[in-house]
């Protein structure tokens, strides 16, 4: 761990250029697409499932909702937010996040960066789940409008197996997807916290390095960082159990967000 990183989150060094409370009663679509990945799939599929209710966001799997991608990502669900979105025509391979090789557009997409970092703090208040099946993840992509501005940052990844009543696993660091510069440095650290209440993760991204907090305390660094903007994704997933049918009585699954805020430095 780097000592240059201060052991607790200084945000005085930061003002805050975006910042959604979901104090209204719909999602503000001039920063956020209600959509995973939308290229990939089609409409019906890659829609989130929300509600905003008393200045929070519930990000939702129901029980009728169907798998996103079924034929190359399986019967995996999701009800995920991004605040951009880069594909080329229909038919093409071109688009972000090339999760499997054979990935074609289905869907035309306007391209758009509505809410994009470059360098500061991205931070967001929230609380996961413990269920089995379910993940939650706030992270950030990029743009992708080049082939190697394609890496990512989680600030957060917590996985309901992974979540113990003393405490839990928490995803967090940098994948390269097709990023030369970028070298795949990420780790489940295990914190002492109760996940389903309330806490904030934040990663304060700086030149040639990223650090992860959780309720404003110093977990790690890594000494290497994107030098592109990056776009907001923000969602629920729920991972298929082999031989464990899903049960209509167990929806929905909800994922509590009270705010998402990105600072720049003063």
């Amino acid at each position: 761990m780097s000592s240059e990183e201060p052991a607790i989150l200084d945000r005085s060094r930061y003002e805050v250029a975006f910042d959604d409370d979901f104090d209204g009663t719909t999602l503000d679509e001039r920063h956020w697409l209600p959509h995973y990945l939308p290229q990939w799939s089609t409409p019906d599929r890659t829609v989130a499932r929300y509600r905003i209710d008393d200045g929070v966001l519930q990000l939702r799997i129901e029980a009728d909702q169907p798998p996103w991608c079924p034929d190359l990502d399986g019967d995996l669900r999701v009800s995920s937010l991004q605040t951009g979105v880069f594909a080329g025509p229909v038919g093409s391979a071109v688009g972000q996040l090339q999760f499997h090789p054979d990935v074609v557009v289905r869907s035309a997409q306007q391209s758009r960066a509505l809410v994009t970092v470059h360098r500061g703090l991205i931070e967001a208040r929230m609380r996961a789940l413990d269920d089995p099946r379910a993940m939650v993840a706030l992270w950030m992509i990029g743009l992708e409008d080049a082939p190697e501005r394609s890496s990512e940052i989680c600030v957060a990844e917590i996985f309901g197996r992974d979540v113990r009543p003393e405490g839990a696993r928490i995803g967090m660091g940098v994948r390269s997807w097709a990023d030369p510069s970028i070298t795949d440095d990420f780790v489940a650290e295990e914190l002492p916290i109760r996940v389903r209440d309330w806490h904030t993760y934040a990663a304060e991204w700086t030149e040639g390095r990223v650090a992860w907090y959780v309720d404003d305390r110093l977990v790690r660094v890594v000494e290497q960082s994107a030098t592109y903007p990056m776009q907001i994704m923000l969602g629920i997933y729920e991972l298929p159990i082999a031989d464990d049918p899903r049960q209509p009585a167990a929806y929905p699954k909800v994922f509590d967000v009270d705010w998402v805020r990105v600072s720049r430095r003063a």
